[in-house]
């Protein structure tokens, strides 16, 4: 088993997304009828949402469980590089003990955050309903949408964006504050560096598509799955509806730094990765579990993203990113939540 750490630099990698602590319970279909949700729902919480924390707190056995994407996705890099600093991360949180309880689980998984905290609003919380092997999310942002670029200003985080060579985020931080995410493009582009993207849901591209087009340009690499290819096909005029050839559009569309050609990363559930590449797709198989194998796929594309990039930054090739990213998907299903379990043991050749 290969349990060294890397020997990569801290304050590589960048990412910037909305902190939440989830609150996971196993519920039937009855309580995602009455709050209006369907199996492997990805939404933001509106009025009608706001009774569910507390239902799921009072009724059902829930567990507290540090989550948000970007974060999420950064914890499973570091399990994977098992050298503490690799990552930092900023997101705005309340002045409360749900941000104590995330700022502790993330710094003991290795990351540091550079959090934004307001007394406007409490620490965001995400609602996990699971149904069998489906999971639905509600998020309620509160305090993560008070995220502003005046942080991103302050000396601290100023000399944590020059020293980084990677910058991440969310589809759904696009909701939140797309003029952080331009400027930690902006940078990117201007270095030379990487600037990665995860679609992250539906809605992302079928309501926030005008600055979703406006940061796209800057996007090296860009994740979805098959349900957020197809919605961001619809959203912008791409008439394919092969995943393959949808996969192949978006690598085409226009950037701004034509020296490093956009890959695109769509994953299908268990069937093979689709990675674009210089134009050319390769399938990239997936280890398929059982049934009884899989606890929680709440998760598992920000495993999937976190494993990628664990070895992005290690600077392997694309097959061999794809290859991690399915390696910490497998394992993070197997658990509750985003929750890493043992020693990552994967091996890169």
């Amino acid at each position: 088993m290969n349990t060294s750490a890397c020997n990569c630099d801290e304050g590589l990698l960048v990412g910037i997304g909305n902190p939440l602590l989830d609150i996971s319970a196993s519920v039937d279909d009855a309580l995602l009828a009455k709050y209006d949700m369907k199996p492997d729902d990805a939404i933001m919480a509106e009025e009608k949402h706001m009774p569910l924390y507390k239902e799921l707190m009072e009724k059902y056995k829930a567990e507290f469980i540090a989550g948000g994407s970007v974060q999420n996705t950064l914890r499973v890099a570091q399990w994977i590089l098992k050298k503490p600093g690799v990552c930092t991360y900023f997101g705005c949180v309340g002045n409360d003990e749900y941000a104590r309880i995330l700022e502790t689980r993330a710094v003991a998984d290795g990351v540091i955050v550079k959090y934004q905290v307001t007394d406007e609003a409490p620490t965001g919380t995400c609602a996990v309903l699971v149904t069998g092997t489906h999971r639905s999310l509600c998020a309620n942002l509160a305090a993560a949408q008070k995220f502003t670029p005046v942080h991103l200003a302050k000396e601290e985080c100023q000399a944590v964006i020059k020293k980084a060579k990677y910058f991440y985020t969310s589809g759904f931080f696009v909701a939140v504050s797309p003029e952080s995410i331009l400027q930690l493009a902006e940078r990117a582009r201007s270095g030379g560096h990487a600037f990665i993207m995860n679609l992250s849901a539906p809605f992302v591209s079928q309501f926030y598509k005008d600055p979703l087009e406006k940061i796209l340009p800057y996007v090296d690499v860009l994740f979805g799955n098959e349900s957020e290819a197809e919605a961001f096909a619809t959203a912008f005029g791409i008439n394919e509806k092969d995943l393959q050839a949808i996969a192949l559009k978006i690598s085409t569309m226009p950037k701004l730094n034509p020296s490093r050609p956009r890959v695109v990363v769509i994953t299908q559930g268990c069937e093979p990765v689709i990675l674009v590449e210089n134009d050319k797709v390769t399938l990239v198989p997936v280890n398929k579990l059982s049934r009884e194998q899989i606890i929680d796929t709440n998760g598992a594309g920000d495993a999937f993203a976190g494993g990628f990039l664990s070895q992005m930054v290690l600077e392997k090739d694309y097959t061999t990113c794809v290859k991690c990213g399915v390696y910490a998907a497998t394992h993070v299903i197997q658990q509750s939540g985003c929750t890493l379990n043992g020693v990552s043991d994967f091996k890169s050749s």
